[in-house]
């Protein structure tokens, strides 16, 4: 539960949406839930293409790209820098990967996953709503495998450029992308029956859970239930957390047999990501989420002073709400 909703998925040094940060700044709270713009229309890539950058140091670790003299070609570049031994990236899977990027145009840096505060993305092989330059890199490569992607803007962030990292409408960028890993994109297995004095929910596809609230009072304190049981290492404080959500507050939606969502982000192409425990989101998810498993289906209720007090965030999430959450944990750095 971030403390402002945007559409926009955010790690560290790095936005993946194709829509351009001030204008995602300026969305009203209450509409996140809403999908995002698709992304621009890429080029298609190919392998090669005149210049090319160079990248050295071993896969695994923050690489190092050496940009050539001149300026570059209009084509979008997916090459194969080292081929891993693990399984093939297919469409609509959920792919951890590491990245160093560089816009070409003077060398500046876009930071690395590898560098200090920095974790992995989350990329939904072939989303929309993705840069091209890493939905559709990915396709197609195996995991461990590194790879040489160069964007110009139609496979990045479009004419709009992205103003929070200092891109423009016309640079290309350059990226070297390690695939981690593929992970499952909700919590699997049976899930737990739930008391009848708190919501219901229903969350067997990959798309926004459907919570309906019963006819009675939220508790006061916080709730956190674990729906599913995941196998995977506990969440600790001071951790990124890679997590499915949705979320709906309870009063609005007393006695509905599916509440009206103010959030979710199965809606925006990729997980969310956070540091939990530490502050940078609402109280009530900081002590909810601290303790629970990777592959954890969580039922979050959380009492407005846990959440966001008096603060009216719109029709769909007013002042002094007790919100329901539908959390699955997927992985964690």
């Amino acid at each position: 539960m971030r403390r402002r909703f945007a559409a926009l998925f955010i790690v560290p040094a790095l936005l993946l949406t194709a829509c351009g940060g001030e204008e995602a700044e300026k969305k009203d709270d209450a509409a996140a839930s809403e999908k995002p713009a698709a992304a621009p229309k890429a080029l298609k890539p190919v392998d090669s293409a005149d210049p090319m950058p160079e990248v050295s140091g071993e896969p695994g670790k923050k690489a190092t790209i050496k940009l050539p003299k001149g300026d570059p070609s209009d084509k979008f570049v997916v090459h194969s820098l080292s081929a891993g031994d693990g399984p093939e990236v297919k469409k609509d899977d959920l792919v951890m990967a590491n990245f160093t990027g560089k816009v070409w145009k003077g060398g500046k840096d876009l930071g690395s996953s590898y560098d200090k505060g920095g974790a992995p993305q989350m990329i939904t092989a072939g989303a929309e709503t993705i840069i091209p330059a890493f939905s559709q890199s990915v396709l197609g490569q195996k995991v461990g495998s590194r790879v040489l992607v160069v964007a110009p803007p139609a496979a990045a962030f479009g004419e709009a450029g992205q103003e929070q990292l200092g891109v423009t409408g016309k640079d290309t960028l350059v990226f070297a992308l390690d695939i981690k890993d593929v992970v499952p994109n909700m919590a699997e297995g049976e899930q737990a029956e739930i008391p009848s004095d708190l919501p219901q929910v229903k969350a067997d596809k990959p798309e926004p859970a459907t919570i309906a609230v019963p006819k009675n009072d939220p508790p006061k304190k916080l709730t956190s239930k674990t729906l599913i049981k995941g196998d995977g290492e506990e969440i600790k404080k001071g951790q990124t957390v890679y997590m499915q959500y949705s979320g709906a507050a309870w009063k609005p939606n007393e006695g509905k047999e599916k509440a009206k969502l103010f959030d979710s982000s199965w809606n925006t192409g990729s997980p969310f990501a956070t540091q939990i425990g530490v502050g940078q989101v609402v109280e009530g998810w900081d002590k909810g989420l601290v303790g629970t498993h990777v592959g954890d289906r969580v039922m979050l209720v959380i009492p407005p002073e846990q959440g966001y007090k008096d603060e009216d965030k719109g029709e769909d999430l007013p002042a002094n709400s007790t919100m329901v959450f539908v959390v699955d944990v997927l992985a964690a750095m």
